[in-house]
């Protein structure tokens, strides 16, 4: 017989408080088509991108996290002493380690929470908002920070005609905290580990000889020069994010309404039930295909932020959270849908309250 004593947290979670950043400088298609042979129209009618932020020097992920974390505490009412617990989602924070959570945990005057990373791509936001729910329940935080953040101009090909137009930089936060009724509901995640190679980086760190000091136990360098792709010039290229666009916009749309039905029924509504639909960021065409294939009603709002932010992959629903509610295309304690998809490839989809 276990002597361990029962967990004391709250019966359930809810998203108390959200906040977003979004950097200052608005790169609109023109700027993309400096490097690539496209057009604004091309761009447009492919993805829904006219513009997108980019991060200056002074933007890091530190910073943007920052910014977008003190408007979540501030909305959720709470002090950031308060805060138990710092999840982060990123692919864009470049240090091994630390992890940056705990860097931003420093930085908003939380204390000493529990603080750390995760990386699931574009279903990052997704997988911090299940951990912190549990965290809640459990009893281990009453408090916690969920931060997606991305500055992918830093991993974009800016001659990939594929891609290049697609990413965007920015940070979306969120506090969640105690709730006695259900508001955040079960979350119907998982991974395609099979179709790994349809999002993905480039090259390896540990094989990008030129500007990294990355050695094998003996001393020698890792990797093999002659694998790096170069350039037109022959130059070697940074590493970078590549898709495989037709396969991704596929998956996304067929796969992923199914994914996003079973969260509705997870949480015991309809399409008919919801007020929000908050699907990632990644491409207008693959949001109004999941709308069309879910069969969703017309009085339903659905976020469209790609077209002026772009695709900011685990920043990309906080922020469009963020938008909705501060243009008043969303309130408070309206029923929202919510899902995301990447990398991996890998999925998250829940019903929320909104703050």
């Amino acid at each position: 017989m276990s002597k361990i004593k029962p967990s004391k947290g709250a019966p359930y979670a809810r998203i108390m408080g959200v906040g977003g950043y979004r950097p200052t400088r608005v790169v609109p298609n023109e700027v993309i088509l400096e490097k690539i042979d496209s057009s604004d129209e091309w761009i447009r009618s492919r993805s829904g991108i006219a513009t997108r932020h980019w991060a200056s020097p002074e933007e890091t992920v530190t910073a943007m996290s920052v910014e977008a974390s003190g408007k979540a505490i501030a909305a959720a009412g709470i002090s950031p002493e308060q805060i138990g617990a710092v999840v982060v989602s990123t692919v864009s924070h470049f240090k091994q380690t630390p992890a940056v959570a705990t860097e931003i945990a420093d930085k908003i005057g939380a204390g000493k929470p529990a603080a750390f990373d995760i990386s699931a791509g574009c279903a990052g936001f997704g997988y911090g908002l299940t951990l912190a729910k549990g965290m809640i329940v459990e009893g281990s935080a009453e408090y916690v920070l969920v931060i997606g953040v991305e500055r992918l101009s830093d991993l974009t090909d800016l001659e990939d005609r594929a891609t290049a137009f697609l990413f965007g930089d920015g940070a979306g936060a969120v506090v969640v905290g105690p709730s006695d009724v259900p508001h955040i509901g079960p979350t119907v995640w998982g991974s395609e580990g099979d179709k790994s190679e349809t999002i993905k980086q480039t090259v390896p760190w540990n094989e990008y000889l030129p500007h990294s000091r990355l050695r094998s136990s003996g001393g020698t360098p890792t990797g093999d020069v002659s694998k790096l792709p170069l350039n037109e010039r022959g130059e070697i290229k940074f590493p970078a994010i590549t898709q495989e666009g037709q396969a991704v916009f596929r998956w996304a749309v067929f796969e992923m309404a199914k994914v996003a039905q079973q969260a509705l029924d997870a949480a015991g509504i309809t399409a008919d039930d919801l007020d929000v639909f908050i699907p990632h960021q990644a491409n207008m065409r693959i949001i109004d295909s999941m709308v069309k294939t879910l069969k969703l009603p017309e009085h339903v709002t659905v976020a469209r932020d790609v077209e002026t932010t772009g695709n900011t992959s685990a920043a990309s629903i906080p922020l469009a959270m963020e938008r909705l509610l501060a243009t008043g295309q969303a309130k408070s304690g309206d029923t929202a849908l919510v899902i995301g998809f990447g990398a991996g490839l890998v999925f998250a989809a829940t019903v929320v309250t909104l703050p």
